[in-house]
């Protein structure tokens, strides 16, 4: 394997009903510093049915070429049709890093990907960054259950590849007068040849709080002490207008469901404003919650990690300051709600 041949710095764009999904669009902003790093081009690939006019988003999101695989035969994602398409826009262009989602979708088509060529593949990269020189990219990652940060190379194949879950990086500002190459490509697909056929998509109705959407998130940890304890954890969120979030261990205890856990394992979540109440800061969940405009925390142990990754800490019993916040937020909020509806009628009048 010659490396001189492998150039750029790739990115998936996973299609979400029809549009680009936003982890793409982070990753496009994580691309462009690593693609101006090397002073190379950041390409987007695009695989889909109807998809062309998405070019002009990676466009404006910091791609320089997009690569664009547009036919009805990928109306839907199958594992096949997607993973031969992507081997071949590799194989043409070889690109020198390949970068994923790591959603469902991101997860499989990489997987795929790096059987076939072969080459290695990190999952659920955290941080990326790539030496100038020689082109190496430094994919790290929580490893060893939370407890240090692995840093993985590939050092014998091209391209690198790396998923990297939502949340974690962030998108560039749009600029709507970017443009780009648009690279039409073609792979010759015959639906008869397919081994998987999708029959019907059946959209999934239960209803369960989407905490990576939130503004406001309280999350709680084991220091709740029970599951009695940890209803201080809702009280707060309900009146704060917030949602709950959770530490592995005490989803493991059965005090939450898992849609609630925040961490590598969990939902990575960028709010407003993050409380982390009696939660200790392993790295397992800050590294979940660490892109947090704004991170309160309250534990009793002054020597907990939590107290290096948050901007604001409180030492003591979250059972004597959780319910005294509550009943402060109580009177203040409809003040606060007051305030605002008395300038909204101004500015009207």
């Amino acid at each position: 394997m010659t490396f001189d041949d492998y150039r750029g710095i790739w990115v998936y764009l996973e299609v979400k009903d029809g549009n680009i999904a936003p982890v793409s669009l982070e990753l496009l902003g994580a691309g462009r510093q690593l693609a101006d790093k090397r002073k190379t081009e950041l390409a987007g690939v695009l695989i889909g049915s109807g998809v062309k006019p998405l070019a002009q988003t990676a466009f404006t999101y910091g791609a320089d070429v997009v690569y664009v695989y547009d036919d009805p035969i990928f109306a839907y994602y199958r594992t096949e049709p997607y993973m031969r398409a992507l081997l071949d826009c590799c194989e043409k262009h070889k690109p020198e890093v390949l970068l994923y989602g790591a959603t469902p979708t991101g997860k499989d088509l990489a997987s795929a990907i790096a059987t076939d060529l072969p080459t290695g593949l990190t999952a659920d990269t955290t941080i990326l960054d790539i030496e100038e020189d020689t082109g190496l990219l430094l994919a790290s990652r929580p490893a060893f259950g939370g407890n240090i940060m692995a840093t993985i190379l590939c050092k014998k194949y091209r391209p690198q590849m790396a998923t990297v879950r939502p949340k974690v990086m962030k998108a560039l500002p749009p600029d709507p007068s970017r443009t780009g190459k648009l690279v039409e490509e073609h792979i010759e697909l015959r639906e008869e040849e397919m081994r998987t056929k999708v029959l019907e998509i059946v959209r999934e109705t239960t209803k369960k709080a989407r905490i990576d959407e939130a503004d406001i998130i309280v999350a709680g940890g084991k220091g709740m002490g029970s599951k009695e304890g940890f209803q201080l954890i809702h009280q707060l969120a309900e009146v704060l207008g917030g949602a709950v979030g959770a530490s592995r261990d005490v989803v493991e205890a059965g005090w939450i469901d898992h849609h609630h856990q925040v961490g590598q394992t969990g939902v990575t979540v960028t709010p407003k404003i993050y409380f982390a109440i009696g939660i200790s800061g392993a790295i397992q969940h800050v590294v979940g919650m660490q892109n947090s405009e704004l991170i309160i925390a309250i534990n009793k142990d002054p020597n907990a990690p939590i107290f290096q990754s948050c901007h604001y800490g409180i030492v003591g019993d979250a059972f004597e300051i959780v319910p005294l916040l509550i009943e402060r937020f109580k009177e203040e909020i409809p003040k606060l709600k007051a305030a605002a509806d008395v300038k909204e009628e101004i500015r009207h009048a």
